[in-house]
């Protein structure tokens, strides 16, 4: 059974093969009955093969004008310069393919040996997959800038994503040019796909982990939960900004100035506050502060909201709040609640509004009052005969 399954696939692809070989040598066929006739007509090979070649670099001008002259017509009434940066690079590629026809036919009217003409036809044909595989690398480029330039419609292409993909579809164009060179060269690719699918499968489970990470970074850039600047906080706790994010990790700066190295699958799997997130970057500071029972509490809020107001680094908008928030145990429970501008400010702002909020008090004779427990003793008289 698996015999014949074996025989079944070689006969598939031994089929494929003769289909291709069947179509080259009907297009060699084709060239040289041309090559035939025209020597015919006039018996000068090497006249005719320079002819040819003249004539043909005479074509490829006609046709890169023609063609390139028809599309700028219609892109010319196009908003964006995308279409004119591609048809400025559609020229090269055109003219060549024009030329590399006329050598073709230029070597088939020489009359050399055939094993020496189809090596030479197959070169001009590998030529001219190599001309159209340079052409889609700069189209690549210049489609990769114009995505990049209009980020708010893609979101996905930015400096950090734009080389992966570049290098994705490279690869992608590669593959596709180099079986087409093998069609050309009528190599058996069935060998070679198999090989590739084996090493493909073992270097998969090889590099599990890594590949778990890559697909974990091209979530992040495509989701975009946050971006190298911003503050967050992982689901572990530590808070950093972000200074690095690559493609299978990304790299965490803490206030400690100590760097934190987190693989992206672990981040793409886990809750992730983003301080800097939001409609806007500023960050609200919370001040907490408790005054004794019996205090003026309009005064306490006038005093804290001009602290507040009176620093330099405190946000006019959102403009800052005064809370009362609950009746302590031994205090009437205040917040004073503020935004700063970034959340790298929130410690030093939180630790001068601490120490602007005590004097103001003082100033104003506001009682902080500290948590304190009255003991009393009770001596209990023994009982008589016990």
């Amino acid at each position: 059974m698996l015999q014949n399954n074996s025989q079944n696939s070689n006969t598939a692809a031994n089929q494929g093969e003769g289909e291709s070989g069947i179509l080259t040598a009907a297009t060699r066929a084709d060239e040289d009955g041309l090559a035939r006739e025209i020597n015919t007509l006039i018996p000068y090979p090497y006249l005719n093969a320079l002819g040819a070649i003249l004539i043909f670099i005479l074509l490829g001008k006609v046709v890169d004008w023609v063609v390139t002259g028809l599309i700028s017509k219609l892109v010319i009434r196009t908003k964006t310069d995308l279409d004119d940066r591609i048809l400025a690079i559609l020229h090269r590629p055109i003219f060549l393919t024009v030329v590399l026809m006329g050598l073709s036919l230029a070597t088939h009217l020489l009359q050399l040996p055939d094993r020496v003409t189809v090596i030479t036809v197959d070169v001009i044909k590998t030529l001219v997959v190599f001309v159209w595989f340079h052409f889609s690398l700069k189209l690549l480029g210049v489609v990769l800038d114009e995505m990049e330039r209009k980020e708010d419609r893609f979101k996905f292409i930015t400096s950090t994503t734009k080389p992966l993909i570049k290098n994705t579809v490279t690869l992608i164009f590669a593959a596709a040019a180099i079986y087409v060179v093998f069609l050309i060269w009528e190599i058996n690719i069935t060998a070679w796909l198999a090989s590739a699918g084996i090493i493909g499968l073992a270097v998969s489970f090889a590099a599990k982990d890594t590949l778990a990470n890559v697909f974990g970074g091209v979530t992040i850039f495509a989701d975009k939960p946050f971006k190298v600047g911003d503050y967050i906080i992982l689901g572990t706790g530590e808070r950093g900004m972000i200074t690095m994010i690559g493609v299978r990790s990304t790299r965490i700066l803490t206030r400690d100035d100590v760097e934190i190295t987190v693989p992206n699958n672990i981040l793409a799997n886990t809750t992730v506050i983003n301080e800097s997130g939001g409609p806007h970057e500023k960050f609200r500071v919370r001040l907490k502060v408790g005054v004794a029972y019996g205090s003026d509490i309009d005064k306490v809020e006038k005093v804290l909201l001009k602290v507040a107001n009176d620093h330099k680094q405190v946000c006019k908008d959102p403009f800052a709040r005064a809370r009362f928030r609950a009746f302590g145990s031994s205090s009437l429970d205040y917040e004073l609640l503020c935004w700063v501008e970034k959340p790298v400010l929130q410690g030093l702002v939180l630790h001068e509004l601490h120490r602007e909020v005590y004097k103001a008090f003082n100033r104003e004779g506001i009682e902080i009052p500290f948590p304190q427990q009255d003991i009393y003793v009770k001596q209990v008289a023994s009982q008589e005969g016990a």
